[in-house]
């Protein structure tokens, strides 16, 4: 019983910064672990970055670690996503989601395990 509300995305150059929130309406169960996807067309669904909500853990994806930056904050109900050094690859629709257990570089492997999805906001970086 949770409803995820994702908002920031836009438009930018290569090189410049975003950052993404994810405003939820918590049910405790199914938001120990809260983490932040993204997907283009005609691509899967990759996991980008988990927090444990309870201790502010963070996992990141290869693909994404060092530049993106995924915190929890506003009185526990936000969880962001801070974007540095974009890249035009990193165009994509981006959605947040929560899950109830197992938190880690693993479960952002795993998109069916995931209980709550947001709308998605979409994210455009150009040359």
């Amino acid at each position: 019983q949770v409803e995820l509300v994702e908002s920031g995305g836009g438009s930018v150059q290569a090189g410049g910064s975003l950052r993404l929130s994810c405003a939820a309406s918590y049910y405790t169960a199914v938001t120990f672990c809260m983490g932040w996807f993204r997907q283009a067309p005609g691509k899967e669904r990759e996991g980008l970055a988990a927090i444990v909500t309870t201790g502010s853990n963070t996992f990141y994806a290869d693909s994404v670690k060092g530049r993106f930056t995924i915190s929890q904050g506003g009185a526990k109900n936000t969880v962001y996503l801070q974007m540095n050094s974009l890249i035009p690859e990193d165009t994509a629709m981006y959605y947040c989601a929560a899950k109830g257990s197992l938190c880690g570089v693993g479960a952002l492997t795993k998109t069916n395990a995931w209980a709550a999805w947001g709308q998605g906001t979409l994210v455009t970086v150009s040359s």
